[in-house]
């Protein structure tokens, strides 16, 4: 595991921990719902970025997500 990949656990698990504070009323769950997709989904797309073929394949991977 890279270091920008190390950061980017490290700001979804921050993400999730500071999202646990929250009340737990409707509009909030929406929210926090919300919040850890994006916040979950960086590291993800990354890592996906990462597996690329070609030096083109993995530009394109981290422009297009």
């Amino acid at each position: 595991m890279n270091d920008l990949s190390k950061r980017l656990l490290k700001f979804a698990i921050n993400v999730i921990t500071l999202l646990r504070k929250l009340p737990n009323t409707l509009e909030y769950k929406v929210i926090k719902y919300q919040l850890i997709k994006a916040s979950t989904s960086s590291g993800a797309n990354y890592e996906e970025a990462q597996r690329a073929s070609s030096k083109a394949d993995f530009t394109n991977n981290l422009e297009y997500h």
